[in-house]
């Protein structure tokens, strides 16, 4: 039977009475397992370590998600021989086999996807809207990177051999074994690509999820098990960043890193992975995405309150907690301040609070540390700036700050130039379009930016000149999606390996070439 062609999975009509019921069907099934205690997976065997981590709601302090045993150096020395062992058979199962896999989940996950939807709601404190998105995307990798990897399996028929000369043959065989290191603000979108993209391309996986959010991890692991998985092929090792990433980095049996998360993370990653240890015969290969510092231009010819609305939306969609979130705003002068106004009023209008509750917009930031620095970039911007909306902050019960702008803040100040990851947005002006764009490419990040504009002659100009991975025309600069735009960045951004697109498979993979004198 032909497979049907990749489309996005939908995304849940919110407005939709039945639905929202089912939403709260789903934060009751996730409430009648909260306080479990989950172990590691090595090998398909449950380890418990007696090192717990309590995983707590953000919004709701008191609240614990569950009871994650973390992985110290000897379980993930477990995990890696594991890993080495499953590797000799899965490299040799058939693309078809290895991309079901991935077709079994998403129908766990479509199945499941309330569920799914809510646990983020309670563990990683999104919103609705923002959850629901986050296992459509999630089921969307999983879609994807199995047709990708059917249609880089007859990558073969496109290698010409040379009649009654030679046959050539070209295909596509795996690294070996990778450490895949998942961030918390896509905590099953991102995750489940990252660790699907490394095992569908026939390597195994050593799976360090981020600490905030393990239990969805680990539900996710009791997906691929479902899906028929084999055991080994992921173990799923949560522990601490410095200890067990650090391990799996060092490793030199690791064939590659796969890495989502903040700038100077990503920097020692690259650093140590380039180091030959002991026993490596190769050159690690670094898959990593590391942030931003993303900026909507607003030019004189755009209506100010259609733009105050998409950068409410870019600026404060999940508290501002994504990599590809707007943090900077710069605008013509001539509609400076109409905009600032709009902005003002819509932001103030954003429901702050539980995301348990369908009506708020905007929920908690992940943990106190990080609620303590974006509280202290919010008292740098009342120096380098003025503040028009937003600035309280309250720790009273969950980890709540007011979506928050700052406008007449310099382009170099630091509110402008440094990634905070949280609901703040630094507002400039501009006179000249190429003003516009000089500030928008200055910083050292390159991930994603939009151009709201009705001139032909600005977009086209941003098109060629704003260095960007993704870069968006009268909309937000977020919510890519898998297949339709490929995402990654420029610069400190990351290795520009673009996620959800036709070449990302590749860098899991090694190219072979075999020649047969005829």
């Amino acid at each position: 039977m032909a497979m049907y062609e990749f489309r996005m999975e939908p995304f849940t009509d919110l407005k939709q009475k039945e639905n929202i019921k089912q939403y709260h069907e789903g934060l009751k099934v996730v409430e009648s397992y909260l306080g479990e205690e989950y172990p590691l997976i090595i090998n398909g065997e449950r380890v418990k370590t007696g090192n717990v981590y309590e995983s707590k709601n953000p919004a709701d302090h008191g609240e614990v998600i569950g009871y994650m045993h973390q992985a110290g150096e000897k379980e993930a020395e477990l995990a890696m021989a594991s890993a080495l062992d499953a590797f000799e058979t899965w490299k040799k199962t058939p693309a078809k086999v290895r991309a079901d896999v991935l077709f079994k989940a998403a129908a766990i996950l479509r199945k499941r996807k309330f569920e799914f939807s809510a646990l983020m709601t309670k563990e990683a404190g999104k919103p609705y809207n923002e959850a629901d998105a986050d296992t459509a995307e999630a089921i969307d990798f999983l879609e994807y990177y199995g047709r990708q990897m059917l249609e880089l399996e007859e990558v073969d028929k496109k290698v010409l051999s040379r009649r009654n000369i030679e046959r050539n043959e070209f295909k596509y065989i795996p690294m070996g074994v990778g450490a895949v290191i998942t961030p918390w603000n896509f905590p099953l979108a991102i995750m489940s690509g990252m660790t699907t993209s490394a095992l569908v391309t026939g390597n195994t996986v050593l799976l360090k999820p981020a600490i905030t959010t393990q239990v969805i991890a680990y539900k996710f692991m009791e997906v691929l098990e479902e899906a028929g998985l084999p055991k080994g092929v992921v173990n799923f090792i949560p522990g601490d960043g410095p200890e067990i990433g650090e391990f799996m980095v060092k490793h030199p049996k690791t064939a590659f890193v796969s890495f989502t998360g903040s700038k100077a993370v990503g920097q020692t990653i690259y650093e140590e992975a380039a180091k030959i240890r002991k026993g490596q015969k190769w050159l690690k290969r670094v898959i990593a995405e590391m942030g931003g510092k993303d900026a909507v231009i607003v030019d004189e010819s755009y209506d100010p309150k259609e733009a105050a609305e998409i950068l409410k939306g870019s600026a404060f969609g999940f508290s501002g907690q994504k990599c590809s979130a707007a943090s900077r705003g710069i605008i013509h002068e001539s509609i400076y301040d109409e905009v600032l106004k709009e902005l003002q009023k819509v932001t103030n209008d954003l429901v702050v609070g539980d995301p348990s509750n369908e009506n708020t917009a905007v929920g908690p930031v992940t943990d106190e540390k990080a609620f303590n620095k974006i509280a202290k970039y919010i008292g740098i911007g009342k120096e380098e700036g003025k503040l028009l909306v937003g600035g309280e902050t309250d720790n009273s019960k969950g980890w709540f700050i007011k979506p928050t702008v700052f406008y007449d803040v310099d382009p170099q100040a630091r509110l402008m130039q440094e990634e905070i990851f949280g609901p703040v947005l630094a507002i400039t002006k501009f006179k000249t379009f190429d003003e516009a764009l000089d500030i928008a490419n200055n910083t050292e990040y390159g991930l994603t930016g939009a151009v709201l504009s009705k001139n032909r002659a600005h977009l086209e100009e941003a098109r060629e000149s704003f260095h960007v991975g993704n870069l968006y025309f009268n909309r937000k600069c977020t919510g890519a999606i898998v297949g339709y735009q490929p995402f990654g960045g420029f610069n400190m951004s990351g290795t520009d390996s673009k996620a959800g697109g036709p070449d990302y498979l590749k860098l899991f993979m090694l190219g072979k070439t075999v020649t047969e004198q005829l």
